[in-house]
């Protein structure tokens, strides 16, 4: 058992001053103020420091130099244990569109990365953004391998991954589309709009269909445009208006600039609304030319200035960010409290794939995934399940 003392406990409403927390065998058992702490078992000084729930990323696409789609176990792992760090405690890897080779690999290397466990994020599960997608809203997504959902191609990908997809993000206009969200949503995939042209309309009806969060909101998707003189509102508008449609914001105060991301905060409901880093493998890195996506075929884009950037710089192409600058960017320049911004992060982001009875909140008989971070959002420790895990050079090794 361990006795967490001395703390600021992050709540999913409050924070209690000077409190504590239990853990024993990788669960919370008890927390509270600690006037009513009864030290057992090893005591750990926070030093009135934060205590929060762990950090839970579900679209990330690599770091530390690794991309989830280079093909090998030791990228996968590579990639995850780079967030560790800034208080990642569990991660969606995301892939990215592709060949069938390429994603099929990555599935494999994914299953296999699942059975490492030391100094490790949780690998909750695989998040597909692709290749059902818009070729009016790409991004950085290749268009070589885009396709319209077929269930003779998506069935098949569901087969080989054999339940490890999470999450699944696609284009809902798309023929076919409502279709493939009948048949995965049944199977517990969390379905997500994105890089899609789709029309409030047809956005209300893929709701209807399952298809209830957005993917990076404001990144890849329609908005108000004029035809033959009328206003047709888009997907940036139907994450306003669909009740219940949750949305992920890339807030690293750059794909949304602080004054968006307060207006957002504004007019959508705080519950439906979570952080993601939709970090590529320079996070975490110095700035400089990389390869987002798989090294052999991936696309090339230049990292600087705080984002990654298209060749061209006429758009960007995912970005650097750690969940622990998200946190920041939310409370020192969108103006949240901390436990605001920490429960964007965690227990939101928990309910958006269903894992919020185990993870995303500091709850008796809940995992003991916790960080240690100060008033500047500066991660001192992490533990994943009770166990605290070690940062160092040789962290990527397996």
């Amino acid at each position: 058992m361990k006795t967490f003392i001395n703390a600021k406990l992050v709540l999913v409403d409050s924070i209690i001053l000077h409190g504590y927390l239990k853990e024993d065998h990788g669960k919370i058992v008890s927390f509270g103020h600690m006037d009513d702490c009864i030290i057992e078992g090893n005591a750990i000084d926070c030093e009135e420091k934060y205590l929060a729930p762990g950090f839970i990323d579900i679209h990330s696409h690599g770091g530390g130099g690794f991309d989830y789609m280079d093909g090998t176990v030791q990228d996968i792992v590579g990639a995850a244990r780079a967030h560790l760090h800034y208080g990642t405690t569990s991660v969606l890897p995301t892939t990215m569109t592709s060949n069938d080779e390429d994603l099929f690999r990555t599935i494999s290397s994914f299953k296999e990365a699942c059975k490492v466990t030391t100094d490790m994020p949780n690998l909750l599960g695989l998040h597909l953004e692709g290749p059902y997608f818009s070729k009016l809203e790409l991004g950085a997504q290749s268009n070589n391998h885009i396709l319209n959902p077929s269930p003779e191609h998506y069935m098949k990908v569901m087969e080989h991954a054999d339940g490890c997809i999470k999450r699944w993000s696609f284009a809902p206009e798309l023929p076919g589309a409502l279709e493939m969200a009948d048949r995965l949503a049944p199977m517990g995939v969390a379905l997500a709009a994105g890089h899609t042209a789709a029309t409030y309309d047809q956005m209300k009806e893929a709701f209807d269909h399952g298809v209830h969060h957005l993917t990076h909101f404001y990144s890849g998707m329609s908005t108000i445009v004029r035809k033959d003189g009328f206003r047709v509102l888009g997907v940036v508008e139907s994450g306003y208006l669909i009740d219940g449609l949750t949305v992920e914001l890339i807030a690293d105060g750059l794909h949304l600039p602080p004054s968006l991301l307060r207006m957002i905060l504004k007019c959508k409901s705080h519950d439906e609304i979570c952080l993601c880093t939709d970090s590529m493998r320079g996070a975490g890195m110095p700035e400089g030319p990389y390869i987002l996506g798989p090294y052999k075929g991936g696309q090339e884009v230049i990292v600087e200035d705080g984002i990654a950037k298209m060749p061209d710089r006429a758009s960007f192409a995912g970005s650097v960010a750690t969940s622990d600058l998200l946190v920041r960017v939310m409370v020192y320049e969108a103006g949240l409290s901390i436990w605001e911004a920490v429960k964007m992060i965690s227990i939101n982001a928990a309910k958006i794939i269903g894992c919020d009875s185990s993870k995303g909140s500091i709850h008796v008989g809940k995992d003991a995934d916790l960080v240690v971070f100060d008033d500047s959002i500066s991660i001192s420790s992490v533990y994943v399940n009770g166990i605290k895990c070690a940062f160092n050079e040789t962290q990527s090794s397996i």
